[in-house]
């Protein structure tokens, strides 16, 4: 298994933030950023690879999470807040500017990122969370169509309630959390239960170590994090999903800079039909489908991810 470098605080935008560095100094810079419920472990597979070929890979802990600091209250978790901590860690490291790279909530950050200071942009890429127009209606709306009540997502918006269900059961939580997807065809049929989280969590009684994507020294790295800064702070970013919505109102969505989206063909929330607005939305844009992957790609299909990241990385932004 691939070696994972250690952590360095850095002060960013009034707080600290564990960082992971590795590769050449004078590399191009890539700045990785996790989803939730993860970590910057989550790039474990990818930083050696990359930090290998040459570039300068800037792994982070978000606010909120790991050995980052973790401030109380949900308006410390909005989208603008979310970018300062990342271009000031820009700052505090030197670079001007940085290929972005994002996965799920980190997904969702970047391509925020990119529309609100583009001038930190290289390039960006999005794995598993495409670029998308802002909807006609606030998130909560659209996320109880999908799932009713129950959907994870509007459970989340009550402080106190996921925490509640999660904290205690860490190595079950990731046992559930980084279970394998389900199979082709069969998406449709898994809605809108597989979208009640929380409900789905308090039933789960275990599965086999076949059907976790996700091994166990590696999910105990997770779980031991998540015993130290509990879950709320975390979920403070789905908290923010409808402040996040009014205040991308009247932003252009579109975007000039070079965009690579690698989606995964068994992602059920992040499906890979989801990227197909990006044409008309990103001027510069390749497209990738990892088959037979789910949500947790950097786990499932490192080796492909890889090949994707850096075939893209060496023609565009070589090192």
């Amino acid at each position: 298994m691939t070696d994972f470098p250690t952590p360095q605080r850095i002060a960013t935008n009034g707080i600290e933030i564990s960082v992971h560095l590795a590769g050449p100094e004078t590399g191009q810079p890539l700045l990785l950023v996790h989803g939730w419920p993860e970590l910057a472990y989550s790039w474990k597979n990818q930083i050696s690879v990359l930090a290998g070929a040459g570039y300068r890979v800037i792994a982070p802990d978000l606010r909120g999470f790991g050995g980052s600091d973790c401030p109380g209250g949900v308006d410390a978790y909005d989208i603008d807040t979310m970018i300062a901590d990342l271009t000031g860690l820009l700052d505090a490291l030197g670079h001007d500017k940085a290929v972005w790279v994002g996965h799920d909530w980190g997904g969702i950050i970047t391509w925020h990122a990119a529309m609100l200071a583009a001038d930190r942009f290289d390039g960006v890429i999005g794995v598993n969370t495409p670029h998308l127009p802002r909807g006609a209606q606030a998130p909560t709306e659209a996320f109880r169509e999908i799932g009713g009540e129950d959907h994870y997502i509007l459970r989340f918006q009550a402080p106190g309630y996921a925490e509640s269900v999660f904290e205690g059961k860490e190595d079950e939580f990731f046992a559930f959390i980084f279970g394998s997807p389900p199979k082709i065809g069969k998406l449709e049929d898994y809605f809108p239960d597989i979208t009640h989280i929380p409900a789905q969590f308090e039933s789960f009684n275990g599965r086999p170590e076949k059907r976790i994507v996700v091994k166990p020294e590696d999910r105990a790295v997770y779980a031991e994090a998540y015993r130290k800064t509990g879950f709320g702070p975390g979920i403070n970013l789905y908290r923010n999903f409808d402040a996040n919505w009014q205040r991308m109102g009247g932003v252009d969505h579109r975007l000039s800079l070079p965009c690579l989206m690698i989606s995964a063909e068994l992602d059920f929330m992040l499906p890979p039909k989801l990227a197909g607005w990006m044409p008309a939305l990103c001027k510069d844009s390749e497209f990738a489908v990892i088959e037979g992957c789910g949500h947790w790609t950097m786990w499932e299909a490192p080796d492909e991810l890889n090949a994707y990241l850096l075939d893209w990385l060496e023609r565009r932004f070589p090192a």
